[in-house]
């Protein structure tokens, strides 16, 4: 009896609406050839419905989304809807309602793609950002007082508990165990005084717990320098919320670009479904033109396949994807091709039957 895998899908805005439906023609053409089957199930939460109904998702959204086995994400965002509301309306909601705390974000130089660095190669750019996802600086506590005036005071907290700290550091340790043995861990421990301090004092305790895992740690502003100078230096990368969000966007363009960069938003333990999604935007300046690269919407769905139990159809499609951008007739505009985004859909399709 073939395994059956229930995925809710959201498409999202701009070209998540046609890199998605590219990617899941992709994906179960791999579950046709390693005997699994995808059910889909649609979503419409976006800021369409944001402009239609005041909501990006209804109120028992993630009741609605709890019983699926995957969550596939297109991208979020358009013009007219600020970010901030996108984000915390849909995104957010979702990750920490389902304690996705690890967002896992591979970057690594693929055949067909340039890297802006100079007398860099395949070899030197293959590493993984893993970025504490429930916590950190993304908080709402905080506020602001005398609103208008002079004496307007903002106040943003940042929230770092044991247990967040541990639990993303374990998760970083066991994920280089199975690579090449290294973690380095971003910090900025100089200038945030609370912190950061107890970030290096928990990352020491997990690296005693791993002495088989050799380590590294960096000031997040000499570590953007090192990712650009020594990208080789680098394997498995913790950092905070924040500051992984912005290494994970500066390793992309080092990879060649975010078109190529895909994510998982993961709940290790499996008490909830994770989700999966490119590190690319809506993009709404190419949305509607086909041109769209899928390239990490279909990566992004490897990186699910693994995580739903099936690692050689995850390799298989990872396989296929660098089949593919090896040829220049099969890469879209923003890796210097003409190819559409249903092209490439199909040819990756074609190289896993």
């Amino acid at each position: 009896m073939r395994t059956r895998h229930q995925i809710a899908v959201i498409p999202g805005d701009g070209i998540g609406r046609e890199v998605v439906p590219a990617a899941i023609s992709v994906l179960e053409a791999a579950g046709r050839r390693h005997g699994f089957e995808l059910a889909w199930k649609e979503y419409d939460w976006s800021c369409e419905r944001y402009a239609r109904t005041g909501q990006m998702m209804p109120e028992d959204g993630l009741d609605q989304l709890r019983p699926s086995d995957a969550i596939f994400l297109g991208a979020v965002g358009y013009p007219g809807v600020p970010d901030h509301v996108s984000l915390w309306g849909l995104l957010l909601p979702i990750r920490r309602g389902f304690a996705q705390y690890a967002c896992v974000r591979p970057l690594k130089l693929l055949p067909g793609v340039t890297t802006p660095l100079a007398g860099r190669a395949a070899k030197d750019i293959d590493l993984v950002v893993v970025r504490e996802n429930n916590e950190g600086e993304y908080s709402k506590m905080g506020g602001r007082i005398y609103e208008g005036t002079d004496d307007e005071l903002v106040i943003q907290e940042a929230v770092f508990t044991r247990r967040g700290v541990d639990r993303i550091l374990a998760y970083a340790f066991e994920l280089a165990g199975r690579r090449r043995g290294h973690v380095t861990s971003a910090t900025k421990s100089n200038g945030i005084f609370h912190s950061m301090p107890f970030w290096d004092e928990r990352f020491a305790l997990m690296a005693a717990r791993h002495p088989g895992v050799r380590t590294a740690q960096y000031h997040i502003d000499i570590l953007s320098a090192h990712f650009v100078q020594h990208p080789d230096w680098f394997d498995v990368v913790v950092a905070s919320n924040l500051f992984g969000d912005i290494l994970s966007d500066l390793g992309a363009a080092i990879a060649g670009s975010i078109g190529v960069a895909a994510s998982g938003n993961v709940n290790p333990e499996r008490t909830a479904p994770s989700m999966f999604e490119p590190t690319h935007g809506s993009a709404p300046d190419i949305a509607g033109k086909g041109i769209a690269n899928p390239v990490a919407q279909v990566w992004s769905g490897a990186m699910m396949l693994e995580h739903l139990g099936h690692p050689e159809a995850a390799r298989d499609v990872e396989r296929a994807i660098e089949a593919v951008l090896s040829d220049p007739a099969t890469r879209t505009r923003d890796l210097g091709g003409r190819a559409t985004t249903r092209e490439v859909a199909d040819a990756l399709a074609q190289a896993l039957r």
